[in-house]
């Protein structure tokens, strides 16, 4: 830090020195027309020498964004004609360019990057993604002013080589026009008249040619990507949905809403995996596991003695009752009743504009594509030869199994160990590295404690081997950080290392429409495939497996396939919360520690520990705390995490706030009512503003209260 300081002030004492001694008197139209000649003579008598000169003072003076550049330019045509100034003053200006690319760059990119890193991520993305186009267009056109564009280049991710060789083939144009007009120096009687209105009008439209060229190109090659597919003279309906979970349900109702002819795919179940398989079913589990949790905690509420008699299949047929409660709010009978034309069946994309399902072809308009998520299973030897279960199935459990194994250490895989544990499983967690990886370090520990507390062994950085069989007996081997391999007994073994999206079969191959590693679909910002009437929301999009995050992104790919050609809207993730349903409870929205430390962003870190609070001290609910992450120096929200009791209702007001560009002193000055969970959110805040007190003004209050002391002693006698 200190060399970077150092070279900011070399940089500076130079540029005080060339004002102080008033050194651009040197570069001025009139000086370089009285020593023209002298010049001329110079460089015939030592042209090295003098070419030499020249191009270190050019790469100085561009540098250190001294005035004179245009002069400098000028005297290149007058003293070196057109062939060889041209290519000199290029060099010149694009080495002094670079160097102060460079220098903007090594004294002041980590620092707005640390300050300012997460507004300017959209920013870096662009330039990785279009710098070039960016930086041309720029020194093609000469009303902008190029020391500026190297400063803020600097502060950028753009490549030095890249800013290099762009600079060079940007400026060439305009250093032509300069050293052209140096060569006839005796007829300018102002450097601006070397650019004329139209000229500059014609380097405008020559900066829009890269962009015109290449909106050309990519229309030539939509034409061709749609060519082989031939186009209905009239489309059945607007929109085709696939799959009926959270995203395909949002989308289709807003597709109706808006009055669009629209038809609703599924083939299994309506609802999805939300609805069937994850947060319906699990949160009902863990309320009843829950219930059984605080009969054994009851003397803790001061209650001497209180006893749950349950059977596990009555606790199962109660997840499956609440299940069959919300059923209704996605069913076919609604959403035929909003207006959706619902059918059940495997739909297949035939081309962009047609879906195949039970045989019949639908026409659209336009497709998005919700097909959700599935579990994954892992290739594990043996694993098919044993009573194995996934997040999905293990619904269909009826009795209670002695020894539970369950492999994987993320939300799903917590959430689930810590329940049946509490329905007297005997639980073991077998995790290939730590406990939720997308957390912090504080987090982590406060849920394997509880984890560990509640009797789950919980097996981190193991590694599965095998599954096995003796008689009735099942096995699963794994080997700890040691070498050492166990062999566990178990009953049941739940397979929760996460879930892929499902994406295969649907017709995505055919048409040519890319996916990632982890079998997302590949879209841009507006969640368009390669084809622009193809849309994808949800899990089948990533990045985020989210109920919440599926509709959020309903909501952008049904307005932008419906209305794209009018408005489109780029899907918004500056905000995205999520919470994991363990107990305690983790929230989080916005960046984490590890994130912010990851990707250079400077932060601080307000804490307010749940002990604290009155509320959770009369719930007997006093383990976990906020913490909130703040730019340095202002109370702008960055991230939060909520650990403890309703940590997932806390959140709520942060993602408002981030949302709205709220800081923590709104919600410092916010009423909360007494008392309530929600005032934690408030103390966290006090807690910011305590430790940014303004101690010199509380030093003058000091002294403004002790004399009011006095002057009131010295009014009474």
């Amino acid at each position: 830090m200190k060399r970077r300081w150092w070279v900011l002030i070399l940089a500076s004492v130079l540029i005080g020195l060339f004002f102080a001694f008033d050194l651009g008197r040197f570069f001025t139209l009139e000086t370089l027309k009285h020593q023209h000649q002298a010049l001329q003579q110079a460089y015939a008598a030592d042209p090295l020498r003098i070419v030499g000169l020249y191009a270190a003072a050019y790469i100085a003076m561009a540098a250190l964004s001294l005035p004179g550049a245009t002069i400098m330019t000028l005297a290149g045509g007058a003293m070196f004609g057109l062939w060889v100034g041209v290519p000199l003053v290029l060099l010149s200006a694009t080495v002094g360019a670079t160097l102060a690319f460079w220098m903007a760059r090594y004294v002041l990119r980590d620092a707005v990057q640390r300050r300012f890193g997460e507004r300017l991520e959209a920013v870096n993305r662009g330039l990785e993604r279009d710098g070039a186009f960016y930086l041309f267009s720029l020194r093609l056109v000469p009303v902008f002013p190029f020391f500026l564009i190297n400063v803020l280049m600097g502060l950028t991710n753009l490549r030095s080589s890249t800013y290099f060789w762009v600079s060079l083939a940007g400026m060439f144009a305009g250093t032509a026009v300069y050293v052209n007009a140096g060569t006839q120096l005796a007829a300018i009687t102002h450097p601006a008249e070397a650019m004329s209105p139209a000229l500059i009008a014609s380097f405008t439209v020559l900066a829009l040619f890269p962009w015109l060229a290449r909106w050309g190109i990519a229309r030539i090659k939509m034409r061709r990507l749609y060519a082989r597919w031939p186009k209905p003279a009239y489309f059945d309906r607007n929109l085709i949905v696939i799959g009926a979970g959270a995203a395909g349900l949002v989308s289709a109702y807003i597709a109706a809403t808006t009055r669009a002819k629209v038809t609703l795919i599924e083939s299994h179940k309506m609802g999805g995996d939300c609805l069937n398989y994850g947060c319906v079913p699990s949160k009902a589990l863990i309320r009843s596991a829950g219930f059984v949790q605080q009969t054994k905690n009851a003397a803790s509420l001061g209650i001497r003695q209180a006893h749950a008699d349950y059977d596990f299949a009555d606790v199962m047929a109660r997840v499956r009752r609440v299940v069959k409660a919300v059923e209704p709010h996605d069913s076919v009978e609604r959403y035929t009743q909003l207006g959706v034309e619902v059918v059940q069946g495997k739909a297949t994309i035939t081309s962009p504009w047609s879906v195949e399902v039970n045989g019949q072809a639908l026409t659209t308009c336009a497709i998005v594509i919700a097909t959700g998520a599935q579990p994954i299973v892992p290739p594990i030897p043996g694993l098919e030869t044993v009573r194995y279960y996934t997040s999905d199935t293990i619904w269909n459990l009826t009795e209670r199994p002695q020894r539970l194994i369950v492999l994987g250490g993320g939300p799903i895989g917590c959430e689930l160990a810590q329940a049946f544990v509490r329905l007297d499983c005997q639980v073991t967690m077998v995790v290939r590295g730590d406990c939720l990886p997308r957390e912090d370090a504080d987090a982590v520990a406060s849920v394997k404690a509880a984890l560990q507390a509640d009797g789950i062994t919980l097996l981190t950085y193991t590694e599965t081997v095998r599954c096995e069989t003796d008689g009735d007996a099942q096995f699963l081997t794994v080997r700890n950080q040691a070498g050492d391999e166990i062999k566990l007994p178990f009953d049941a073994l739940l397979c929760a290392v996460g879930r892929i999206a499902r994406t295969e079969g649907f017709g995505l191959e055919e048409l040519g429409i890319p996916v990632s590693m982890q079998r997302t679909v590949e879209t841009d910002a507006w969640l368009r495939t390669v084809y622009p009437n193809i849309y994808v929301c949800g899990d089948a999009a990533g990045p985020y497996q989210f109920t919440h995050t599926a509709a959020h992104q309903a909501w952008y790919a049904t307005v932008n396939a419906l209305f794209g050609s009018v408005k489109r809207f780029k899907a918004d993730y500056a905000a995205i919360p999520w919470a994991t349903f363990t107990d305690p409870e983790v929230a989080r929205v916005g960046l984490s520690e590890n994130e912010a430390k990851a990707r250079n962003i400077a932060y601080e870190v307000t804490r307010f520990e749940l002990k604290d609070l009155d509320r959770a001290i009369a719930d007997e609910a006093v383990h976990g705390f906020v913490k909130v992450l703040t730019v340095p120096g202002k109370d702008r929200i960055l991230g939060v995490c909520i650990v403890g009791a309703h940590a997932s209702d806390l959140l709520a007001e942060f993602v408002l706030a981030m949302k709205h560009g709220l800081g923590l002193n709104k919600i410092l000055g916010t009423i909360h009512a007494y008392p309530t969970w929600p005032e934690a959110n408030k103390y966290a805040a006090g807690e910011w503003k305590r430790a940014h007190a303004p101690q010199r003004l509380l030093h003058w209050a000091e002294k403004f209260h002790a004399y009011r002391r006095g002057k009131s002693h010295r009014a009474i006698k």
